[in-house]
C-alpha cells in the first residue's frame, strides 16, 4: 500500500471495513477479529495503530509472533479455515502490519470450533444472533429458507390447486401415482414431518396472506413523496402475487403511439416481459429470512421493484448482468420456472434478457445492490409524458 493511501485510510478512522489495533495480546482475540470480518463483508485490520489512528509501530518480535498467530488462527482456530493476506507498511520509520480479510465464501466462521460466531457492527463487533446465523448459512448455500418448516400443517396445502399444476407439468393426475400425498410432498420438498416447508406454503398454500403476510407485495403509485394515486396490498400464492404485481405496474404505465394510427392502443413505455421478469426475480430470489415485503413503487419518473436482502454470496451487479446466478431459494425457483405464465426460466438468463429488452426500447434500467438498506432494487426509468 502506498504511503499516501495508507495515511488517508488512517485519517478516515475505523468503520465496518477497517479496524485499528495497537497490538494483540492473544491468538484468540486475533481469531475473533478475522472471523468477524469474514462473516460480514471482509476488511482490513491495521496492527501497530491505536484507536485514534496514531501510528505506534510494531517490533521485529511482534511481526514474527503475529505471523505465527495468523497462520495458526486461520488454519486451526477458525472453522472452516480461511486465507488472508498480510502486508508490511513502513511509515515515519515505524512498522505496521495490515491483514486483509476477504468476505467469506463458507459462512459462518466460528472461533475455537464452538458456537461462537462474530460479525462486524460498524467499527465494533458482536456475537451473531440466531437470525443472522441463518442468513450467513444461506449466503454460502449451506441453508435455504424455502426448505425450512413454515409452522403450518399439511392441511393448509391447496391440493386442488396443486393437482391442476401437477397434471399440467407431469401429464398425470394425483390419482395416477402410488405414493401417498404426504410422501409426494416430502419428495418434492414441499413438506417435511407433516408440516409444510416455506416453499410448500408460498407456492401452494391456502390463505398465505394470513399465515405469512410479511411475504407479500406492497404496491404504491405516487403523485409525489407524500401523496399516492393508487395502492394495493398483494398477497396469496407466489404465482398470484406475480400476476397482480405485474398488473399493478402495467395499469399505471403510459402508452405512446408508434405509428400514425390513433386508434391503436399504443406501446407501453416499459416492455411487458421485462416487468414480468423483474417481479418474478423479486419473488424467487428475495431473502426469506428477512420479514419484509417486496415493494413496488411507481413514481412519475421511474418504477422501482425492491426485494429484501442483498445479492447472495459473491454475486455482484456486474456478474448477474452476465447471467451468473446463485440459487438462494432452489425449491421456489424450480417450481416458479414450471409455471408458463410467469415467463421465468430459472436459468440465469432473465437479467440479460431484461437488459436487452430495455435497450431495444431505449428504456434506462438500473440494478442496485443497496448494502445500507439490505435490499436489491430494479429501477426502470420512465419517459416524460408526451415523449
Amino acid at each position: 500500500m502506498e504511503t499516501i493511501t495508507f495515511k488517508k485510510s488512517l485519517k478516515k478512522g475505523e468503520d465496518s471495513s477497517r479496524q485499528f489495533k495497537e497490538n494483540l495480546s492473544s491468538i484468540d482475540k486475533l481469531a475473533v477479529e478475522i472471523s468477524a470480518f469474514a462473516n460480514t463483508n471482509g476488511g482490513d485490520i491495521y496492527l501497530g495503530v491505536d484507536d485514534n489512528g496514531v501510528i505506534k509501530g510494531l517490533s521485529r518480535d511482534d511481526i514474527k509472533r503475529l505471523n505465527q498467530w495468523i497462520s495458526s488462527a486461520t488454519s486451526q482456530k477458525i472453522e472452516p479455515p480461511i486465507f488472508v493476506q498480510t502486508e508490511i507498511v513502513l511509515s515515519d520509520e515505524k512498522t505496521i502490519m495490515i491483514i486483509t480479510v476477504p468476505k467469506g465464501n463458507n459462512k459462518p466462521y466460528s472461533v475455537n470450533k464452538t458456537t461462537e460466531f462474530w460479525v462486524k457492527n460498524g467499527a465494533d463487533k458482536r456475537r451473531a444472533s440466531r437470525d443472522e446465523l441463518f442468513r450467513l448459512m444461506q449466503s454460502s448455500s449451506r441453508l435455504h429458507a424455502d426448505e425450512m418448516e413454515a409452522g403450518v400443517e399439511i392441511g393448509s396445502f391447496d391440493f386442488f390447486y396443486f393437482a391442476e399444476f401437477y397434471q399440467m407439468v407431469y401429464g398425470e393426475t394425483l390419482d395416477d401415482i402410488t405414493l401417498s400425498k404426504e410422501q409426494l410432498l416430502n419428495n418434492l420438498k414441499l413438506a417435511k414431518d407433516k408440516h409444510l416447508t416455506l416453499a410448500g406454503l408460498l407456492l401452494f398454500g391456502k390463505q398465505v396472506e394470513l399465515i405469512k403476510p410479511q411475504f407479500g407485495i406492497k404496491a404504491t403509485g405516487y403523485i409525489n413523496d407524500d401523496e399516492f394515486w393508487d395502492k394495493e396490498d398483494i398477497g396469496g400464492k407466489l404465482l398470484e402475487q406475480q400476476k397482480k404485481g405485474v398488473d399493478f405496474i402495467l395499469r399505471n404505465l403510459r402508452r405512446r403511439q408508434t405509428d400514425n394510427d390513433f386508434n391503436s392502443p399504443g406501446e407501453l413505455e416499459i416492455p411487458v416481459l421485462a416487468v414480468k421478469e423483474a417481479v418474478a426475480n423479486a419473488l424467487v430470489h428475495r431473502d426469506y429470512f428477512l420479514n419484509s415485503s417486496i415493494f413496488i413503487n411507481i413514481f412519475t419518473d421511474r418504477v422501482e421493484i425492491v426485494s429484501a436482502g442483498l445479492l447472495p454470496n459473491t454475486l455482484t451487479v456486474e456478474s448477474i448482468k452476465l447471467g451468473i446466478h446463485i440459487e438462494r431459494n432452489p425449491i421456489i425457483l424450480s417450481f416458479m420456472a414450471k409455471f408458463p405464465e410467469t415467463g421465468y426460466t430459472g436459468r440465469g438468463s432473465g437479467i440479460p434478457r431484461m437488459l436487452r429488452l430495455c435497450q431495444e426500447k431505449a428504456v434506462p434500467l438500473k440494478l442496485i445492490n443497496d448494502t445500507d438498506r439490505n435490499q436489491f432494487k430494479v429501477v426502470f426509468y420512465r419517459r416524460k409524458a408526451g415523449v
